[in-house]
């Protein structure tokens, strides 16, 4: 008995299902992936943002300083004591405050704030000086982009002189 072309019926056999069900499942599976990947891509960059934000916000307390108390190194360390911004990222940096006379240093005076607010007293410089310091200030962290040592810092300069 021969078949005709009309008896056939068509259909998906569960070969096909499968290879479909795959490359759906690995589309929404790299969809997730990029998705999980953006939103670490905007947490590192928060991360910055708020390293920036807490290194200026400790330059901005520096430079309102009066010489005396910016060249006191107890005074510098209570300082310290606070966190230089209020934020949860502000939790988990270690900042790192140099102080040395400039251009010329005598040593230099170095305080490093842990994550849990404690302040060490590294190192203290032979003297400050009595016209210039140079201020170095730095916050380190770990990126949730990679798991690496991260570090934002800035440094200034700040004279001995009258606030108008």
């Amino acid at each position: 008995m021969k078949l005709s072309p009309k008896d056939h019926t068509s259909g998906t056999t569960l070969v096909e299902i499968m290879v479909a069900a795959l490359l759906l499942a690995s589309f929404f599976a790299s969809l997730f992936e990029a998705n999980a990947l953006c939103l670490r891509f905007i947490a590192a960059s928060k991360q910055s943002v708020g390293a920036i934000e807490a290194v200026q916000a400790r330059a901005e307390v520096f430079r309102n300083l009066a010489f005396t108390d910016l060249t006191t190194t107890s005074y510098v360390r209570s300082l310290l004591a606070t966190a230089a911004n209020t934020s949860d990222f502000a939790k988990s940096t270690t900042e790192v405050v140099k102080i040395a006379a400039y251009p010329t240093a005598n040593g230099v005076t170095q305080m490093t704030r842990a994550m849990d607010g404690t302040v060490n007293l590294d190192s203290t410089a032979t003297s400050l000086g009595s016209t210039l310091v140079k201020v170095d200030i730095s916050q380190s962290w770990t990126g949730v982009l990679g798991g690496r040592q991260r570090t934002e810092q800035t440094s200034l300069i700040v004279s001995n002189g009258t606030k108008k």
